[in-house]
C-alpha cells in the first residue's frame, strides 16, 4: 500500500544549482529535500519527486509543488502516526535556511504535480535603477542598465499571449515540444520612493520551456530600451529556431508563485491529456 504525497516548497534559488539533481553532486533543491524525505522516512535513492516546474540555477519560489509516491507503513513512525502533515515541521528541522515546506499533504493516487498542472505562475522582478537594485532586494530583482518604455514593454508582452510554437525563446531539449499557451503576460511599474525605476511582470502559462520565461523577459526589456523595434515579437513566433537576439534576463529576478491543479476527479483526464505531444496544426489553427 502506498501514499501520494504533496509536498508545496519555497526556496531562495541564489545558492542552489537550480532544482534538479545533478550527477556531479551539485547542490540542487531536489537533492536537498530528498536527502531529508528518505532520511525521515527511512527510503532509499529510488524514491524521487516528481516537480511541476524544473527551475534553472539562481531561480526562486514561493509556490513550488512536488509529489512522491511512498510506502504508506513509512508513515507509521510514532512522531508522525500515519498524519503526512506531521512530516512538515520534522522534514523542516533537516532542511537548510534557502530552502522551507509550506506543508505536506495526502493527495490522490492520480495526482502527478507535473503532467497533472493547469497552469504555472511567474514573477520577474526587475530595476533599471542606474545603482541596482536596493542591497535587500539584490537577491529577488533584477539590473537591467537601460532605462525602459513600459508601455512598450506592456505591449510586447501582449504579443506573446495565446497559443504558439516558442522555439525562438527556448533552449533546445531533444525530444521537447516549444508549443505552448501563454494565458497572461502583465508588466507594471511598481516604483516607489525608495526603489524608483522598478518594475514587476506576471506571466501564467500551461507550461514553459527551458529558458522561456527569462527569454520572454528579455525580450520585452529588449524592445522596451529601444534595442529591438515593435516587430521583434511578432517576428520571434514566426522562427523555427532559437534566436540568438534574444537576451536571457538574469536568474535572480525570477519567481515561480504558483501552480494551478485541477479537480480531484479530472487529475487523471488532465495528465493524460498533457502527456499528448502538441503539433504545429495546433498552432495553425488558433492563428485562424
Amino acid at each position: 500500500m502506498t501514499v501520494n504525497l504533496r509536498f508545496d516548497i519555497a526556496y531562495d534559488g541564489t545558492d542552489f544549482h537550480g532544482w534538479a539533481s545533478q550527477r556531479d553532486g551539485l547542490r540542487t533543491v531536489q537533492a536537498t529535500i530528498e536527502e531529508a524525505v528518505r532520511l525521515v522516512l527511512r527510503l532509499d535513492e529510488s524514491y524521487t519527486l516528481t516537480v511541476a516546474g524544473r527551475t534553472d540555477a539562481g531561480v526562486h519560489a514561493t509556490g513550488q509543488v512536488a509529489n512522491m509516491v511512498v510506502p504508506a507503513s513509512s508513515l507509521e513512525q510514532r512522531s508522525i502516526d500515519g498524519n503526512p502533515g506531521r512530516l512538515t515541521s520534522r522534514l523542516n528541522k533537516l532542511l537548510p535556511a534557502d530552502v522551507t515546506l509550506l506543508r505536506v499533504s495526502a493527495v490522490p493516487a492520480e495526482f502527478d504535480a507535473r503532467f497533472g498542472a493547469l497552469r504555472r505562475h511567474y514573477e520577474y522582478r526587475v530595476t533599471t535603477r542606474p545603482g541596482g537594485p536596493l542591497p535587500l532586494r539584490r537577491l529577488d530583482t533584477a539590473a537591467w542598465r537601460k532605462p525602459i518604455d513600459i508601455d512598450v514593454v506592456s505591449a510586447c508582452a501582449e504579443t506573446f499571449v495565446g497559443l504558439h510554437d516558442f522555439v525562438a525563446l527556448c533552449k533546445y531539449k531533444p525530444h521537447a515540444t516549444t508549443i505552448r499557451t501563454v494565458e497572461s503576460f502583465t508588466w507594471e511599474d511598481i516604483s516607489t520612493a525608495r526603489e524608483p525605476q522598478t518594475y514587476l511582470a506576471r506571466i501564467s502559462a500551461d507550461a514553459f520551456c527551458w529558458s522561456m520565461v527569462r527569454s520572454l523577459v528579455g525580450a520585452c526589456l529588449a524592445v522596451g530600451e529601444g534595442r529591438r523595434g515593435l516587430d521583434f515579437a511578432p517576428r520571434l513566433l514566426t522562427l523555427s529556431k532559437r534566436c540568438d537576439e534574444v537576451p536571457v534576463a538574469p536568474a535572480c529576478g525570477l519567481t515561480l508563485t504558483g501552480v494551478d491543479y485541477p479537480a480531484n476527479d479530472q487529475l487523471a483526464a488532465r495528465a493524460e491529456a498533457t502527456r499528448k505531444r502538441r503539433t504545429a496544426d495546433e498552432v495553425e489553427q488558433a492563428d485562424r
